[in-house]
């Protein structure tokens, strides 16, 4: 590697993704609506000149031997991480690759230890396919697995991580993802919510919000109505509130989930929000008022990472894969809040 270049000339790292999805797609659209000179791909040089000519994208290509290494104007800069499979353009498009699951989790990888090395300012990531990943024989089945683990620290051991959905009007955190809901109840202790308490206050306190205010959705409807539809309110999420309060948290509710979303959506002026951000205790309670709100613009931020890491609101549809149609609007927002994030770290 070269000398680590100045903070302010870092660059923001872009992984493009499941070659057979529409992944490489949104990363080169998306780079050509930005066209920030600190937007560096990460990613197989064929398969991204591919996706451009999917997205209609006459420009040339700058193939850079780092990410950090300076690209000329108006090229696509793209570094290509040593040992991607060499044969990712004969994968079938909108099909489940092992080759594309490897090339991926590759990205990721090199991507991370640019990170790591302070040579890059933030991650974003194009998505990946489970199946895909679990095809190569990567042992973890998504971006927030393989992050953590490499992220774990000497004695291998994990940071914990929640997800956090936001757009302009509306951020969530979640304290359960993707399990079945009668496991998801399970796994609402006050361990787990005071957790994620901690994680949202830290993570957003770093993004600059100086007093983050966090509201907390209740489990059951009315928030369990004093425990006539429900105790996980007074057996374990108030009391989470309250320690999370003592220190120094300003969490408050439990609140019913069916209007605090409402209450914490911030669309002024006519509607500024009571919140910062709404902790949500299972993924579909969380994710459907986000989405409703727009899911063009919704971006994934993993919180409780020694990094930075967004990613867009969306899969690899790999049944529009090839068609020029998938659109970036997603991508291009998770470009501008990586920067941001990265900005106010």
């Amino acid at each position: 590697m070269n000398p680590i270049p100045p903070t302010d000339a870092r660059p923001l790292l872009l992984t493009m993704g499941d070659a057979c999805g529409i992944g490489p797609e949104v990363a080169v659209a998306a780079w050509a609506r930005d066209r920030g000179a600190d937007l560096r791909l990460v990613g197989d040089a064929a398969v991204l000149r591919r996706a451009m000519t999917m997205v209609g994208l006459s420009l040339p290509m700058a193939v850079l031997s780092e990410p950090d290494e300076a690209a000329p104007p108006d090229c696509l800069p793209v570094w290509q991480p040593s040992d991607l499979p060499a044969d990712l353009l004969a994968q079938p498009l909108g099909q489940v690759s092992a080759q594309a699951g490897a090339a991926a989790a590759r990205c990721i990888v090199e991507a991370v230890r640019y990170q790591q090395a302070g040579r890059s300012r933030g991650l974003v990531t194009a998505p990946i396919h489970k199946e895909a990943l679990h095809a190569a024989g990567v042992d973890h089945p998504g971006h927030t697995e393989l992050l953590q683990a490499l992220c774990a620290d000497a004695q291998g051991q994990l940071p914990p991580v929640r997800m956090m959905l936001a757009n302009d009007e509306l951020r969530v955190v979640l304290v359960t993802i993707h399990v079945a809901l009668r496991e998801a109840v399970n796994q609402i202790t006050t361990g787990r919510v005071l957790q994620t308490l901690r994680i949202t206050d830290a993570a957003l306190r770093r993004f600059g919000i100086a007093a983050p205010r966090i509201a907390v959705a209740g489990l059951n409807p009315h928030a369990g109505e004093g425990g006539l539809f429900g105790d996980e309110e007074i057996q374990h999420i108030a009391p989470a509130i309250e320690q999370a309060r003592s220190l120094g948290i300003d969490a408050r509710g439990p609140f019913a989930p069916d209007t605090v979303f409402m209450r914490a959506r911030h669309a002024p002026p006519r509607h500024p929000g009571e919140f910062d951000v709404v902790v949500a205790m299972t993924h579909d309670q969380g994710l459907i008022p986000v989405k409703y709100l727009g899911v063009e613009e919704g971006v994934n931020v993993t919180l409780g990472l020694p990094l930075v890491r967004t990613s867009p609101d969306h899969g690899t549809a790999f049944d529009i894969a090839g068609t020029g149609r998938a659109d970036p609007s997603s991508m291009l927002a998770a470009i501008r809040m990586a920067r941001q994030l990265a900005s106010d770290a």
